[in-house]
């Protein structure tokens, strides 16, 4: 499964791209901005995009709503991996268009199993 994540912290990516290589079945890119995201899923296909929700620029809400707005993208997952965990922030990444929310912090020995979890839900939908 090729994904592209997008987190604006140094750290987080290097702990996210830790902890998603736990899983060899996931083929991981690691971008630091929405915009990046945005110009690399127009030049490759992948099969889930996941997203901070707190970026500077193009955060990871814009992002998302880009992605569902162009139909090159539309039908590809969105999962959100925040902090922002308030229901309210949760409900508005759905309504845009998300798959699920991951919180942060999270464990990076169990991320990706998680995350496929979260993937696997939306194709049995």
């Amino acid at each position: 499964m090729k994904l592209l994540c997008a987190d604006d912290e140094p750290d987080l990516r290097t702990i996210l791209e830790l902890a998603l290589s736990i899983d060899p079945g996931l083929d991981v890119e690691i971008v630091s901005s929405g915009a990046e995201l945005l110009a690399r899923a127009s030049q490759t296909r992948y099969d889930a995009f996941v997203l901070d929700g707190m970026m500077p620029g193009l955060d990871g809400y814009e992002t998302c709503r880009r992605l569902k707005d162009d139909p090159a993208t539309a039908a590809i997952p969105v999962v959100f991996l925040t902090a922002k965990t308030q229901q309210e922030e949760m409900r508005r990444a759905i309504a845009l268009g998300a798959t699920a929310c991951l919180t942060k912090p999270f464990d990076p020995l169990t991320l990706a199993s998680e995350l496929r979890a979260a993937l696997e839900t939306e194709t049995e939908e």
